[in-house]
């Protein structure tokens, strides 16, 4: 039989808790890879794994908030917690697969088209690696065009930040660009959730009592949290993050660096330094005339 699913048990909070948590994600992943940019290469590995993995743990996140509103009236849901963490650490590597070549080869139409698809599946894959974690006396089925608009949306999501975050500098464009990334993001999960159904193996339909999703998925979401938390400090202490100016000074302001190299002017010939001394106008000589 089939199941009766509710996306929305809490109305319209975890969706809008969701969509923050995706933001708030893509806003730190934008600002560390704009300083990844603007620093030395030694430094630069370190920035975007920080964006990487804030990326990841935003959508992971998103997705995890977004299914406390998920029940199945007549199942309990369970979590595998190993299945769950996987997803976790997929999402951190695909996307940081993307990250890294936009850090290092830039917004080019080969590295967006090439990052973005592989970090879009990266997304997707936690999506259903997600959804694969859960335990019920039941079996999921998803409809394969819902699916795939799913998997289109992640792509388009992922090529897009990406590109946010090799050419947007200014603090407002980032937040923009997060919104966007966030709106995408829930998008892509909710078109997911619409291409499932589920089908019960018991048959007497009457609902069961069990743990909340919220009291089941609140533990696993301390540590992405957290770490989302510490982003966030690192990014607001470091001005150079919120602001996106480099920082380096060109050598010509730098305190005892000549402002120009010297260029060595070319030999005269010695003739041609000799001064001539003006000659009075009443003693001109005959063969000065």
């Amino acid at each position: 039989m089939h199941g009766t699913v509710d996306g929305f048990s809490y109305g319209l909070v975890t969706p809008l808790v969701a969509f923050l948590m995706a933001c708030l994600g893509g806003a730190l992943g934008l600002r560390c890879t704009t300083r990844a940019l603007l620093v030395a290469h030694s430094w630069r590995p370190g920035w975007l794994a920080l964006a990487s993995a804030a990326i990841g743990s935003g959508i992971w996140t998103c997705h995890f908030v977004a299914m406390m509103g998920f029940t199945v009236r007549e199942a309990p849901i369970h979590y595998d917690k190993p299945m769950t963490y996987a997803s976790l650490a997929v999402a951190i590597l695909m996307v940081g697969v993307g990250v890294f070549m936009v850090g290092y080869r830039g917004a080019t139409g080969s590295a967006l088209f090439t990052g973005g698809t592989i970090t879009g599946l990266g997304v997707a894959s936690m999506h259903y690696m997600g959804m694969a974690g859960m335990r019920l006396d039941g079996s999921f089925v998803y409809n394969t065009f819902t699916v795939t608009a799913s998997v289109v949306i992640a792509v388009v999501a992922a090529t897009a930040a990406l590109w946010a975050a090799g050419r947007v500098r200014g603090v407002l464009w980032s937040v923009g660009a997060s919104l966007v990334m966030g709106l995408a993001v829930c998008g892509m999960h909710y078109m997911g959730m619409a291409a499932l159904s589920v089908h019960l193996h018991t048959m007497d339909g009457a609902p069961t009592v069990g743990d909340s999703p919220a009291a089941l998925l609140a533990p696993m979401l301390v540590g992405p949290l957290a770490f989302l938390l510490l982003a966030g400090v690192v990014v607001l202490f470091d001005p150079l993050v919120v602001t996106g100016s480099p920082d380096w000074t060109p050598a010509e302001h730098k305190p005892g660096i000549p402002a120009r190299e010297l260029v060595p002017q070319p030999a005269r010939h010695p003739a041609a330094r000799i001064r001539r001394s003006p000659v009075p106008r009443g003693s001109r000589t005959p063969q000065n005339r």
